[in-house]
């Protein structure tokens, strides 16, 4: 359960850095833009990157938002639920393409269809992070 606290301090804050692990056991760091989506926080990638194979393969993850000076942070840790493609309806799948671009951007875009067929031609999914801890200094 994500507190009021922090829930406000992720409402402000949308730069991360994303930890997954490579087959070999190995930590993989990706920076990500993220927001608040349902019970977690989430980003979309593109079919083709690193972090998604490896969630795909661990659910297992690490992201730590910071504030732009780097001086605030919270860090969240869990599984990640990937909607992609080969897993979700089309139609949902968009909706939730479209509403993690406004949680993490803080507005809508000015042409959804073309947004739409850009996340379709990269066939991105969306990461959603439900923390099992979440530990910050700050908030």
């Amino acid at each position: 359960m994500i507190s009021e606290k922090v829930r406000t301090f992720l409402k402000e804050n949308h730069h991360a850095v994303l930890t997954t692990f490579r087959a070999n056991g190995g930590a993989q760091m990706s920076i990500v833009l993220c927001g608040l989506y349902k019970d977690g926080v989430a980003f979309t990638t593109p079919a083709d990157r690193a972090k998604l194979a490896n969630l795909k393969r661990n659910q297992r993850c690490s992201l730590l938002v910071a504030q732009p000076d780097w001086w605030g942070y919270v860090v969240m840790e869990g599984q990640a639920r990937i909607m992609s493609p080969e897993n979700t309806n089309a139609g949902e799948l968009i909706q939730a393409l479209r509403d993690v671009f406004v949680a993490c951007s803080g507005s809508e875009h000015p042409n959804w269809q073309e947004y739409d067929q850009a996340v379709q031609d990269e066939r991105r999914s969306v990461v959603i992070i439900e923390p099992e801890s979440i530990y910050s200094p700050t908030p």
